[in-house]
């Protein structure tokens, strides 16, 4: 298409643009002001980014003078959606070209090492309008899920263009896999103790393993925002802790009269707290690339890389003890042991379809244990393995009577240590390098930042909850 042809394609859509947004009542002045701001990206990275904050500031004001989406007419809706989609492309647009130099700023040219809960609120004060601040995000966290316009979305962009940039996108997954503060203050008590109750978890040295506990019974060891910050915490201090050989992960005894006086490994992600929107999107990526992949990879610890070609990591052999399933987030961390202990009983599911989000890395590593075909059909048609079938032990490695769990863990234990686990690491890093290396890691974070952000606000997801888990009715 020529220059003039190019010009006349987007006055059209302009001026269709300005028409729905004054059919919504939106004054035409505001109006103008906004769709003749839109920056032509350059490789000016001052001048555009001025330019782009300028317009998204205009777009924010704009959607401001709509009412609340709930309140909102037909035509309203059309014009909000115009607003934030044309806003979302102008951040693909800039991020195209500046994500490195953006990111490079914000980490003091990769000096330092910012989480994902932290990073995207320092980009909004970088580049005002680039990602939401912690006032709008706030805001929204006071609304249900479906009353929300999805201003984290921004997040996932902004993420997926940092992951997706090779030496950024590597810089940030060492971010998330160095201990956390807390973790580090915390590890001398547990040292001295051998015990630590976080509430959500807890971590206990029994013999020569660590054993990590998710506890939350009311919702069934289901993982939400109060939850996530104390397991991995629990975890780091499993990882490197000088007293143990092994890592076992739990669940504990749930308060369900169903499952009375047993425990249960885990119900997944909270959907309760989803549909009444208390799960914050970074929350997914903080576990992904935190919890999930420090049990993969190991700690980041030292000067060097957390790559398996430089070796950079402190880790230990993982074990789950799966009792009555593994929902979910359950099944996705199955995916990231190293052995699998399961009751007869239990079985695990993957329900994606019924809760119209990715599940985690799943995607990426299903395929390893069972195949594409069933990879497809529990991802994408909720197929559930029975531990105690052909399929489920491609993911269990032992299925035993639900009463001779505790013994069979220890049992592990002991098979596992008895002659040192000096070449556990390297064997791990061996195996990790030719099935999944950090940087193809890294490339799937890239994607499943963005399509997890749009999953998240859809509304397909406050269907899919309304219809298979009643979520309307379920007390928070």
């Amino acid at each position: 298409m020529g220059g003039s042809g190019r010009a006349n394609a987007e006055k059209f859509i302009r001026d269709q643009t300005k028409e729905r947004l004054q059919q919504a009542g939106l004054q035409p002045k505001a109006c103008d002001a906004w769709l003749k701001a839109k920056p032509r990206i350059t490789a000016n990275y001052a001048r555009d980014a001025a330019a782009a904050s300028k317009y998204w500031r205009l777009g924010t004001e704009l959607l401001g003078k709509l009412p609340k989406k709930p309140k909102r007419t037909i035509e309203q809706h059309m014009a909000a959606s115009d607003i934030l989609q044309d806003s979302r492309r102008a951040r693909e647009d800039f991020l195209g070209r500046h994500a490195e130099a953006v990111y490079r700023k914000l980490t003091k040219s990769l000096a330092e090492f910012p989480r994902v809960e932290d990073l995207p609120y320092f980009a909004a004060k970088l580049v005002p309008g680039l990602t939401p601040t912690r006032a709008q995000v706030d805001a929204e966290s006071a609304l249900l899920q479906s009353e929300k316009d999805g201003v984290e979305i921004d997040q996932g962009i902004f993420l997926s263009h940092v992951l997706a940039n090779a030496e950024t996108g590597m810089h940030l997954c060492h971010a998330m896999l160095r201990p956390k503060m807390e973790s580090i203050e915390r590890s001398r008590e547990f040292a001295t103790d051998g015990v630590i109750d976080f509430g959500p978890a807890k971590i206990e040295r029994v013999g020569k393993a660590a054993v990590v506990t998710v506890q939350n019974p009311r919702f069934l060891n289901a993982e939400d925002d109060d939850t996530l910050d104390d397991t991995e915490t629990a975890a780091d201090i499993a990882i490197f802790d000088s007293q143990s050989e092994i890592c076992i992960l739990r669940g504990g005894v749930v308060e369900h009269p169903k499952y009375k006086d047993r425990k249960v490994f885990s119900a997944g992600i909270n959907l309760t707290h989803l549909y009444r929107g208390k799960i914050p999107f970074l929350w997914y990526i903080r576990r992904d690339m935190g919890i999930v992949n420090k049990m993969f990879r190991g700690l980041a610890m030292g000067g060097r890389g957390p790559d398996e070609m430089q070796g950079g990591t402190h880790e230990k052999p993982w074990v789950a003890g799966v009792d009555v399933f593994a929902i979910g987030g359950g099944c996705q961390y199955l995916l990231a042991m190293d052995y699998v202990v399961a009751g007869s009983d239990a079985y695990m599911t993957l329900p994606a379809r019924k809760e119209g989000i990715i599940p985690g890395a799943a995607n990426l590593r299903l395929t390893r244990f069972v195949g594409a075909r069933m990879a497809r059909q529990a991802i994408l048609m909720g197929r559930r393995f029975e531990c105690d079938s052909p399929e489920g032990r491609l993911i269990c490695d032992e299925v035993v009577p639900p009463d001779q769990m505790e013994q069979t863990l220890a049992r592990v234990v002991d098979d596992y240590t008895s002659s040192g686990v000096v070449s556990a690491a390297s064997n791990r890093r061996a195996f990790r390098v030719s099935e999944e290396p950090l940087d193809l890691f890294r490339r799937y974070m890239a994607v499943y930042c963005r399509e997890q952000a749009y999953c998240h606000f859809s509304p397909a997801l406050i269907a899919n909850l309304e219809k298979h888990w009643n979520a309307a009715q379920r007390k928070i």
